[in-house]
């Protein structure tokens, strides 16, 4: 994964460098995810449901459109490495969750309070960015989106980084603040190696890298 900076401080060196999440087997200072679960309806139940009520559409009973409670389906199955993320409870009815807000470390970045956001950016440097971001899910215990952000390979700087395709996950849903969010993000690159990883990540509640630099 691509180390996403610390917001830059005049005199000083970025706050992480190397592969975005390059944490991951790298040494590199880094920010560290907690996860929480992908959870949607069985196959079983959904064949159930499909042969009692069946569909216009002709679609397979898998692919229903998630429940009427707000639950949403699991998004599309992750990569190898992938972490697998612990149960988590879904959102209220009708509650649209956003992603963190603008706190701390992120108080002058992008994207943070609004729902969907096409482009991500911690105030730090250009690692930090994740731009064209498509989510392929939204509203269930975990977001996932593809967007295009710095890579940083291991001995590189981050001027002689490249534009590549991320994988974008949010999770730790939950209220900060009396808001429904999304309070940890994380992103990386798969075609380098790199999978997700549940302890290093962006506290966009509070707004501080886990773990700390």
């Amino acid at each position: 994964m691509n180390t996403a900076n610390s917001p830059a401080t005049a005199g000083t060196a970025p706050g992480r460098a190397g592969a975005r999440r390059a944490y991951f087997g790298t040494g590199a200072v880094v920010a560290a995810l907690g996860v929480a679960a992908l959870t949607g309806c069985s196959a079983a139940s959904l064949q159930a449901a499909g042969q009692g009520a069946g569909t216009a559409s002709g679609a397979p009973a898998a692919s229903a459109a998630p429940a009427a409670s707000g639950a949403s389906a699991a998004p599309a199955t992750a990569g190898p490495g992938t972490a697998t993320p612990p149960a988590s409870a879904a959102p209220a009815s009708g509650a649209v969750p956003v992603l963190g807000q603008l706190a701390g470390v992120f108080a002058q970045g992008q994207g943070f309070g609004q729902a969907r956001p096409a482009k991500i950016f911690n105030g730090g440097d250009p690692t930090g960015l994740v731009t064209q971001v498509t989510w392929t899910s939204w509203g269930g215990p975990q977001a996932i989106g593809s967007g295009t952000s710095e890579y940083v390979g291991p001995g590189q700087s981050v001027a002689t980084g490249t534009a590549e395709t991320a994988t974008v996950v949010a999770f730790h849903l939950g209220h900060c603040h009396g808001t429904l969010m999304y309070k940890a993000v994380e992103w990386y690159f798969p075609q380098q190696g790199q999978a997700f990883d549940p302890t290093h990540y962006e506290n966009i509640c509070t707004g501080s890298y886990v773990p700390g630099p």
